[in-house]
């Protein structure tokens, strides 16, 4: 049997920049244990696998671990290949995954994530937490599923060295560390060694968390995001109710085939 994959690099108009994810679009589902060696032999952050129900699109995302229930980037890059190279009709696709309805539309050369809105939560910063960041923050709150560390400024987000061995073991998907920007609204980082990421190079889906705290903290609705890993990306950013809007940019890397007996 061959399959299809394209290789694309979210959230950024250069390539080897932003965040890259490999996508499939299948005619039936593969088993699961089947998508998961799939995804480690490709060893990137994501793996989406995308296959029409009716006129939605399921999705489901693969690290080279484990399956994880929302991602941003990944579908994002799925999108951009329905509609480049599979010539998906119109300007908006439904998506449907284990975290309910997303859709993805093009925006003015921009395509835009659909996303649910999770504000989080302030809590008390452990031991634990803060032998994981290494330094003192200044708030530290819960989204759900992730961490999220608030740092005094942009320099100590790049300069943030945590322990990715006690970010593993805290009972999150993974940690968040953000700051006010230089030159954009906000600027983060994303660890998650524990599901198989050091660190993600830009996370669309942590930003259901970020834009609603630093909506209200900045008293604005639609913001610039900037994720600052070695790759970077930027995210544009608005909140709308209960749902936050992610836009970004993607570029085609590479296609190609893959062999399966």
């Amino acid at each position: 049997m061959q399959l299809h994959f394209h290789q694309i690099d979210a959230f950024t108009q250069r390539p080897f920049s932003g965040n890259p994810a490999m996508v499939y679009r299948l005619d039936a589902w593969l088993d699961e244990a089947q998508m998961q060696r799939i995804a480690a032999e490709h060893n990137l952050a994501e793996t989406a696998f995308v296959v029409k129900e009716g006129a939605r699109w399921h999705i489901r995302w693969f690290t080279p671990t484990s399956e994880v229930p929302l991602c941003g980037h990944a579908t994002l890059a799925s999108a951009y290949v329905l509609f480049e190279h599979y010539q998906e009709p119109g300007e908006r696709l439904e998506f449907v995954c284990q975290s309910g309805a997303l859709s993805v539309s093009r925006e003015g050369g921009r395509l835009v994530l659909d996303f649910p809105c999770l504000p989080p939560q302030p809590i008390e910063a452990s031991a634990a937490i803060l032998q994981a960041v290494g330094e003192a923050p200044q708030a530290v709150l819960d989204t759900g599923k992730e961490l999220m560390v608030v740092l005094a400024d942009e320099q100590r987000v790049r300069a943030c060295r945590p322990d990715l061995k006690q970010v593993a073991a805290l009972p999150w998907l993974g940690m968040i560390v953000t700051a006010p920007g230089e030159q954009h609204d906000f600027v983060s980082r994303y660890f998650a060694p524990g599901i198989g990421i050091d660190e993600d190079p830009v996370t669309g889906s942590t930003h259901c968390s970020l834009i609603p705290y630093w909506a209200a903290r900045l008293d604005k609705q639609r913001l610039d995001g900037f994720q600052c890993s070695a790759r970077g990306g930027e995210l544009y950013c608005s909140l709308e109710g209960d749902r936050v809007k992610i836009a970004g940019h993607a570029v085609r890397i590479a296609s190609g085939t893959l062999w399966l007996d």
